[in-house]
């Protein structure tokens, strides 16, 4: 069962997510909050896997409750999507780094936002293709930021990396790289602690803002 936290500050949007989500099996709505501290204070009495918060809140906002839950190693298991209205550069960026496990427009399509909790849940980047193309447009513009811990992967760590920021799932990665999935998993978690990255989602940032994938001209279009 995927438990679920709605943190959104505008009550009509959270009863319409949970209506979707509790006429699933697989799913339950655990709790609700209308603003950041409140659903950070929901978050840690219910440990639920999937917290969506909405980005623009008053008080603590989206982005700061993202960051906290992040850094809250009881909140470890708890993978966070944040909501918005628009595809804004800044906001994704700033909710990625705060350790997002993606971004959803709220205008997204029931059966996509129901396959979306269950991707998250995974542990799977979660990318709206709109957002990506921004995020991605953000570091066509930028140098590259060299993260020293790049130098502590290894080739094949390297490899997978470069294919999760492609957008890739295990499965995909080990077909490309003929290996197993489990292997697969292994080099993804592996790159993901020796970079300190919380989920395959900041995974892709670090990809892409050290530079050890280059954003393609299809990507940006």
């Amino acid at each position: 069962m995927i438990r679920v936290l709605l943190v959104d500050d505008q009550p009509l949007i959270r009863s319409g997510f949970r209506a979707l989500l509790d006429a699933e099996d697989d799913i339950e709505v655990v709790a609700e909050a209308a603003n950041g501290a409140e659903g950070l204070d929901q978050a840690r009495r219910h440990l639920p896997d999937i917290a969506l918060i909405d980005v623009q809140m008053p008080g603590m906002d989206g982005i700061e409750a993202t960051r906290q839950i992040a850094a809250d190693p009881a909140l470890t298991g708890t993978h966070v999507v944040i909501l918005t209205n628009y595809g804004l550069d800044e906001y994704v960026f700033h909710a990625l780094k705060a350790g997002a496990a993606g971004f959803l427009v709220k205008d997204v399509q029931p059966e996509d936002f129901l396959h979306a909790v269950r991707v998250a849940a995974r542990g799977d980047a979660l990318l709206a293709p709109s957002i990506t193309r921004r995020l991605i447009d953000r570091y066509v513009s930028q140098p590259p930021h060299r993260n020293q811990s790049l130098a502590h992967l290894t080739n094949r760590e390297r490899e997978a990396v470069t294919l999760v920021a492609r957008g890739l799932s295990n499965d995909e990665i080990a077909a490309a790289m003929v290996i197993s999935p489990l292997t697969a998993k292994t080099h993804v978690n592996r790159a993901m602690m020796k970079l300190h990255a919380r989920d395959r989602a900041q995974l892709v940032v670090i990809a892409y803002e050290s530079g050890l994938v280059v954003p393609q001209a299809s990507e940006r279009g």
